[in-house]
C-alpha cells in the first residue's frame, strides 16, 4: 500500500497531540521540517489576468499579507483542527480577536447580551464601546442561564460569555446559554482562554464562534503576542474575514510562526500546568489564612457539578482569597520568590496578580463587588515549576501575612 493510501494522512483521524505537531504543514519544494516562515508583505503573479482572478477571488493564492499569508495559514489550519472548526482567522492580540468576533457580528441597532463577569478589557468593548456605534448591551449574573434568556430582545445578536471567567473562574452553562441565542436569532461568541482549547470544546456546546488570546497558553513562553477566533467556514470567511481584511488588525507572520512552535509542546505543558493546579488547590483550600479556593475541578467550586460535565479538566488558574484584603494578598505577593507578579496567564512560568487593582482596576467597587473581585482576591496562574516548589512558596507567603 502507497503512503497516499494511509488513513492517518487525513489529520483528522489523528490525537490531538499528533495534530499539533503536523496539522496544517504546507511544505516549500525545499522540504523543510519546521515550518517556513514568509515574512514578505506582498506577492507577485504570474499574469495580470491570474491578478485579476486573484483579486475576484476566482482563484486561490495570496495577494496581501495584511489578510492572507502562508504563515498565517498554517497556524489557522492548525488551530481550526484542534477547535473541531471549519476555519480560523488570526489576529494581532487577544483582544483584537474578541473585537473583531464581537463587532463583525452587529450593526448599528444590534443588541447584545454578556455574562458581567468578563475580563476587564472585553467588558470596555461590550459596555463602553459597542454603545458608541449604537449597538447597546445588557450584562447578566452569567452563573443562571435563564438571566441570559430574560435579558433577550427582539434586536438582540451576540451574546457573549468568558468560561471559566476571569479572574473568579465562575462557569458559564454553554450548551443551555447557545440555546437560548439560537432561540433568538443571536449567535453566541466564547471566549475560551481559560479552559483552553484541550478541555473544553464550546463550538461542540453549541457555540458559533470561539476567541482566544494566544500569547496566553499557545505561545505559553511570554514571548509573542496573538489572537484567533475560530468558527464556520460561513461566519470566518465572511464577516470575520472581512472586518480583519478592512481593519488591518493583522497578526505578524514571525508571531504565527512562533505560536506554531508552541501548538507543538501545548498538551504537555497543560497537562503538567494543570495537575499542578490541582494539587495547588488541594493544598490550600483549608489553610486558616485563606478565606476560599477557587478551582473548576475542586469540589469545592459551587459549580463543580458543571464544571465537570463541561469541562475534561480543571485546568491551569487558581483563584485565592487572602484573609486580610487587600493588604494580606499585597503581603503574600511580594513575599514570593518562585512566582512572579505579572497580569498575564498560560505562561511556562507561574504568575500571580491582584485583579482589583490591576486587570480590573477600572471598574468602581460596586462592579467588582458584583463581579465578585473582593480585596483579598489573587489570580494564579501555574506553569511549569516543580509543583512542590510553587506550594512551599505560597506557604512561605501566607506566613508573612
Amino acid at each position: 500500500m502507497s503512503k497516499s493510501n494511509n488513513p492517518l494522512n487525513d489529520p483528522s483521524k489523528l490525537s490531538p497531540a499528533t495534530q499539533l505537531v503536523h496539522g496544517g504543514t504546507e511544505r516549500t519544494p525545499f522540504g523543510e521540517t519546521s515550518e517556513a516562515l514568509f515574512l514578505n508583505s506582498g506577492y507577485s503573479y504570474p499574469s495580470s489576468e491570474h491578478a485579476e482572478k486573484l483579486f475576484k477571488g476566482e482563484v486561490s493564492g495570496h495577494n496581501y499579507s495584511r489578510f492572507a499569508n502562508p504563515t498565517l495559514d498554517m497556524f489557522q489550519d492548525r488551530m481550526a483542527l484542534l477547535e473541531g472548526a471549519e476555519a480560523a482567522r488570526s489576529f494581532a492580540t487577544g483582544m483584537a480577536a474578541v473585537t473583531n468576533a464581537v463587532m463583525s457580528q452587529v450593526r448599528a441597532g444590534d443588541h447584545i447580551v454578556a455574562s458581567r463577569a468578563l475580563f476587564g478589557g472585553c467588558r470596555f468593548v461590550v459596555e463602553d464601546f459597542m454603545p458608541r456605534w449604537g449597538v447597546a448591551s445588557t450584562l447578566v449574573d452569567g452563573r443562571d442561564p435563564e438571566n441570559f434568556a430574560r435579558a433577550m430582545q427582539p434586536n438582540t445578536k451576540v451574546v457573549f460569555i468568558e468560561t471559566p471567567t476571569n479572574p473568579t473562574l465562575e462557569l458559564v452553562d454553554i450548551a443551555a446559554v447557545a440555546e437560548i441565542a439560537h432561540a433568538h436569532g443571536a449567535k453566541l461568541i466564547v471566549d475560551n482562554v481559560f479552559a483552553t482549547s484541550l478541555y473544553q470544546k464550546p463550538l461542540q456546546l453549541g457555540a458559533d464562534l470561539v476567541t482566544y488570546s494566544a500569547t496566553k497558553h499557545i505561545d505559553g513562553q511570554g514571548r509573542v503576542l496573538g489572537g484567533v477566533v475560530l468558527g464556520s467556514k460561513e461566519l470566518i470567511t465572511g464577516d470575520v474575514h472581512t472586518f480583519l481584511r478592512q481593519t488591518g488588525a493583522t497578526l505578524s507572520p514571525f508571531n504565527a510562526w512562533l505560536l506554531l512552535k508552541g501548538l507543538e509542546t501545548l498538551p504537555l505543558r497543560v497537562k503538567q500546568m494543570t495537575e499542578s493546579a490541582a494539587r495547588i488547590a488541594d493544598a490550600l483550600a483549608d489553610h486558616p489564612k485563606i478565606a476560599r479556593v477557587v478551582y473548576p475541578h475542586h469540589k469545592s467550586h459551587p459549580q463543580y457539578d458543571l464544571a465537570k460535565r463541561q469541562m475534561s479538566a480543571g485546568s491551569t488558574l487558581v483563584a485565592l482569597e487572602v484573609v486580610g484584603g487587600r493588604e494580606a494578598a499585597f503581603k503574600l505577593s511580594d513575599s514570593l520568590a518562585v512566582i512572579l507578579i505579572s497580569n498575564n496567564l498560560g505562561d511556562a512560568k507561574s504568575l500571580i496578580t491582584h485583579p482589583g487593582t490591576t486587570t480590573h482596576q477600572r471598574f468602581t467597587e460596586e462592579v467588582r463587588q458584583e463581579s465578585g473581585i473582593q480585596p483579598g482576591l489573587l489570580r494564579l496562574s501555574v506553569g511549569l515549576e516543580d509543583s512542590d516548589d510553587l506550594i512551599a512558596d505560597l506557604l512561605y507567603g501566607l506566613d508573612q501575612i
